[in-house]
């Protein structure tokens, strides 16, 4: 049940509003890495005074009680992003009210914005769901509860009232990025051989409309502009101030598709170069971002590079025109092609999302992704890994897939019958040789490790010119990788001649074990070798730069 019509308000206009905020608010959710929407959330609320406390999701029960109890919140708020892990906050929700805890609980992310019934069927400990962007939407939520006033016509919110499920007029997107604080950024920055990284965002939304993706969806079910840039200027002058207070020098743009398409975007982004390089921020800082492949323009990005952009994440997704159709891509794959080959003229580096599987698969289908990723990374320019579609809430796949009545599994474990029934089989033996061995997934897995890899290779590259022998380290690299992709791509070959000629696959997880250990040792080797012949440089460069840096 839905009430009333969407509404207009800025973080400018809160200002006058009353509020009590003797009792502070509590938000839980991922830490790792930095988690840009809690942070901020965070500091929306604390620019209008009340005290935060940001709790990772991965503790302990007792150790998130203890801190919830010693901050006696007016909120807890939960940030939850995939529908995977419901579950587990679910689990903590209930553990936390068992202990006493009467705050109120709110739960936001895409997942509770676009399936808030379930999500509220899911959690009945929850007294709210804040849908869509949500800083403006808790802190009214926050005024109101502190305050004494009614909250449940508070606009973006879902809420159960008896057996009914109440949702309140939508809250439009933010119009204006810039109003906002900057977030919250209260985590260690990881370590890349000595240099500090940080997540920021220049834009919030996406004008794309794939299928799959429940981040469009996100963004187009709520009132107002669905793309919104931040001004070129204030980007740049975050990146300065956290080069300067927190010794920052690598940046990794979250935004979910960087402002490259397009004359506007394009403009926006040569403004935001020249805005790098008046505060004087390139050969300091490197960055990177997530673009389209039909976005990737040779001279732009060759500006960019020199400006710090040192990597570029594509959701390339198939190498198979079904498939891009299928998953509504809206391009093809010679513009898959062009954009990596773009990318590889131009010294950039790149990383890709990609989907061996989709519900429109076929073994033929599956032949020409292994074929289209042999063509763009058998030469060991980065490494190979892929997933199979999921159909997540909210998407129109998974709408798509529910009508056909191929829909299958659970929020937790969403799945689909694929058209050729033995797709199922080849998939999992596809994972137990992968997931047995260690390829994609796992602490010692090969492919993420060569892309660690890769990431401090373009760290020393750019930020330690200095170095000996760089060139050596990068064919070394490229020959590992180069391996492990030859491997994996022929495992699948094999696994897919099995299957469709009836037998036996020629291939073990102990033969690709031993292999896989091999490849990671090698890696180490090479590694280890080049930062000893260069660790006197690596030490000189980082004492050279921080003394200015603090002045």
């Amino acid at each position: 049940m839905g009430s009333g019509a969407a509404v207009h308000d800025d973080f400018a206009s809160t200002a006058a509003r009353a509020r009590d905020c003797s009792r502070g608010v509590v938000l839980v959710g991922f830490k790792k890495q930095g988690n840009l929407g809690l942070g901020y959330l965070a500091n929306t609320l604390r620019a209008r005074s009340y005290q935060v406390d940001i709790l990772d999701v991965e503790d302990e029960l007792d150790v998130i009680l203890a801190a919830i109890e010693r901050a006696n919140p007016l909120i807890v708020g939960f940030s939850l992003i995939f529908q995977f892990y419901v579950e587990r906050f679910a689990e903590l929700i209930r553990g936390l009210r068992a202990h006493g805890v009467d705050a109120h609980f709110t739960m936001g992310g895409h997942f509770p914005s676009l399936s808030h019934q379930h999500t509220l069927a899911l959690v009945p400990e929850l007294d709210s769901v804040v849908r869509f962007e949500g800083e403006l939407t808790l802190l009214e939520l926050a005024d109101c509860l502190g305050t004494g006033q009614p909250w449940r016509g508070i606009p973006g919110l879902a809420y159960r009232e008896g057996n009914e499920t109440i949702t309140t007029a939508l809250r439009p997107l933010t119009r204006d990025l810039d109003e906002l604080p900057y977030p919250d950024r209260s985590i260690d920055p990881p370590l890349i051989l000595g240099q500090r990284a940080m997540p920021i965002l220049a834009s919030r939304g996406c004008i794309r409309t794939c299928s799959f993706c429940s981040i469009h969806m996100f963004y187009r079910t709520a009132p107002g502009k669905v793309v919104r840039t931040r001004k070129p200027a204030e980007v740049a002058r975050e990146m300065r101030a956290l080069h300067e207070e927190r010794d920052i020098t690598v940046f990794l743009f979250q935004d979910d598709d960087f402002p490259v398409f397009g004359k506007v975007w394009r403009q926006w982004t040569r403004d935001f170069v020249s805005e790098l390089y008046r505060q004087d921020l390139p050969g300091r800082v490197i960055w990177k971002i997530n673009a389209r492949a039909d976005a990737i323009d040779a001279d732009l990005f060759a500006t960019m590079r020199e400006a710090g952009m040192y990597l570029v994440y594509m959701g390339l997704e198939s190498g198979s025109e079904q498939g891009l159709i299928t998953l509504n891509k809206s391009i093809n794959v010679q513009q898959n092609l062009r954009a990596v080959e773009t990318l590889k003229a131009q010294h950039i580096l790149f990383d890709f999302g990609f989907m061996l599987l989709d519900p429109s698969s076929s073994f033929e289908s599956i032949l020409e992704n292994v074929a289209f990723l042999r063509t763009i990374v058998g030469d060991g320019s980065s490494p190979a890994e892929f997933c199979r579609m999921i159909p997540y809430d909210g998407t129109p796949i998974k709408d798509q897939l529910a009508k056909e009545g191929r829909l299958r599994g659970d929020i937790c474990n969403p799945d689909y019958e694929f058209l050729d029934p033995r797709l199922s089989d080849f998939y999992v033996a596809v994972n137990q040789l992968l997931n047995t061995t260690g390829w994609i997934h796992g602490l010692r897995a090969v492919s993420p490790q060569l892309k660690f890899a890769w990431t401090e290779f373009a760290v020393v590259e750019r930020l330690y010119p200095r170095v000996r022998d760089l060139a050596l380290y990068e064919q070394a690299l490229r020959r590992i990788t180069r391996r492990s992709n030859a491997v994996l791509l022929d495992v699948v070959e094999e696994l897919v001649h099995a299957f469709t000629q009836g037998r036996p696959a020629n291939c073990s997880a102990e033969t690709l074990q031993v292999e896989s250990g091999v490849l990671v040792e090698d890696l180490l080797r090479e590694r280890r070798e080049f930062i000893l012949r260069n660790q006197d440089i690596l030490l000189q460069s980082l004492e050279s730069r921080r003394p200015k840096l603090v002045a």
